[in-house]
């Protein structure tokens, strides 16, 4: 009799080359994505040991955390930015590896890019030097971030030496209020567990408001795995996921004399159905998330744990039964400013950063057009919208979200990570508050000695126009 299994435990066996008791197994990459900031030194290291790839065609590359995102992409940072963007060039066309550039019209941050290019498959395992890889699981793909060490040992090997993690099943139940996204219910599962609520696990996210969600929705929440503690979070493929995929450049089926291209789409797509977790599979742990009549979430410290609904007050540290929870709180308002016991709506803000690799594709884009349409952004606000890659900045501007998005007051940037890490002079001063659709609120994360509030582009949007951070309901009644 079959045993049944979760996608976590399908994938891995399935990548396994060699398993020996007491050690790591050797685990096979099916694709690996490289940006400009933590490859270098792996290149580097592969000529100083004489070493090639050993898969070329399973290795991709774009450019997008240190980038520009002005209109002649040329305003860097300083000069290690630009060389880092230069140095991969360099290095992708000494050893034959795709680019997405400027101005090819795919170029784009690298969670946003790999599955709109189609990259990104059902069963497939995928890495880069980015914690946020786990974004790729919304399509059943085993994803995570690596370090420099271990890209250079996929680039020479196309293998890991790796400890299976073990899994965690969170289902996701309950009705939330109307204006309450993705975005809120991975906030919302991050405060009910904690930032360390999913160390050593895998985590595959179910229960039919994932069903629901939308392709985009289900990569907002994986790409906020990590931010739980998770190595990396997932979701079983069904036939939205096909959807989205069918079309996309690297996902066409091979021409074949005797079948059809319709005939090997469906054989394609069973075959990824197969890795869909089976009825009755065992996880290590289940976490059960109740959103039943749960409004917006938005944050309010300095870590993603930190976050509590619109209507809600902020925390004292008396609140807390754990102590160092207790003391992270204090410490976090003692530096933003903000009052134990005090509501955190209508919090003036300075900033709003509508982007980064959590919430810049074409969806994303549309729900703040639908806020700011006819709208003018606060004059006390600067407003940045910046999308995720090159493709969905040319969607914005066959659908005229561009023009609107400016015609309200807001700055339209290049495709990049921007204003999330604050790597390319996209940053937020000194003192300012920034409502941020990106996915950590750490202390300088947006620039030094900035704050950070956590919160759904819709919610964004909105405290864009008010010039603080609004209920939706009220913005609404």
């Amino acid at each position: 009799m079959k045993v049944a299994q979760n996608i976590i435990d399908k994938i891995w066996d399935a990548h396994v080359v060699n398993h020996e008791e007491g050690a790591p197994d050797v685990f096979f990459i099916d694709l690996q994505l490289l940006h400009e900031v933590t490859s270098p030194q792996a290149f580097t290291a592969l000529r100083e040991k004489n070493l090639g790839f050993a898969c070329p065609d399973r290795n991709f590359a774009t450019l997008d955390h240190s980038v520009p995102t002005d209109d002649a992409r040329e305003a860097y940072a300083d000069e290690q930015a630009r060389h880092q963007v230069e140095s991969l060039r360099k290095n992708c066309e000494e050893f034959n590896i795709p680019v997405f550039d400027f101005g090819s019209g795919n170029q784009g941050i690298v969670h946003v890019i790999g599955p709109e290019q189609g990259l990104t498959q059902p069963g497939k395992t995928i890495v880069c030097g980015d914690s946020h890889t786990s974004t790729h699981g919304a399509f059943g793909a085993l994803a995570f971030g690596i370090g420099t060490t271990q890209i250079e040992h996929v680039m020479a090997t196309q293998t890991l030496l790796l400890e299976k993690p073990k899994t965690m099943r969170v289902e996701f139940v309950g009705t939330p209020t109307e204006h309450f996204t993705a975005k809120d219910a991975v906030l919302c599962l991050i405060a009910q567990i904690g930032i360390q609520g999913a160390n050593g696990h895998a985590m595959e996210f179910a229960g039919e408001y994932i069903e629901n969600l939308s392709m985009e929705g289900r990569m907002t929440i994986c790409n906020m795995s990590i931010e739980a503690g998770g190595r990396f979070g997932m979701v079983s493929p069904d036939q939205k996921t096909f959807d989205y995929l069918k079309g996309r450049p690297f996902c066409t089926p091979e021409p074949h004399p005797e079948v059809t291209e319709a005939k090997a789409w469906e054989r394609k797509c069973n075959q990824w159905a197969k890795w869909a977790s089976d009825k009755g599979a065992a996880y290590d742990k289940v976490v059960t998330v109740n959103l039943e009549g749960k409004s917006p979430f938005v944050t309010w410290g300095t870590n993603p744990e930190q976050g509590i609904e619109i209507t809600a007050t902020i925390p004292k540290a008396k609140d807390f039964s754990d102590e160092a929870k207790a003391f992270a709180a204090e410490k976090s308002l003692n530096y933003n400013g903000l009052k134990a016991g005090a509501p955190i709506k209508n919090t003036p803000v300075d900033y709003v950063f509508m982007g980064s690799c959590t919430n810049s594709r074409i969806e994303d884009m549309r729900e703040v057009a639908k806020i700011l349409k006819d709208k003018t952004i606060s004059h006390s606000v600067k407003a940045f919208v910046v999308p995720g890659s090159e493709q969905v900045r040319a969607q914005c501007e066959q659908e005229g979200l561009v023009g609107l998005f400016e015609a309200a007051g807001a700055e339209v940037r290049g495709s990049g990570c921007s204003m999330c890490i604050a790597m390319n002079g996209d940053a937020v001063p000194a003192g300012s508050r920034c409502a941020s659709t990106s996915n950590r609120n750490f202390v300088g994360r947006q620039g030094q000695g900035s704050f950070t509030h956590l919160m759904s582009p819709k919610m964004a949007a909105i405290a864009a126009v008010t010039g603080k951070i609004t209920d939706p309901e009220e913005y609404f009644a």
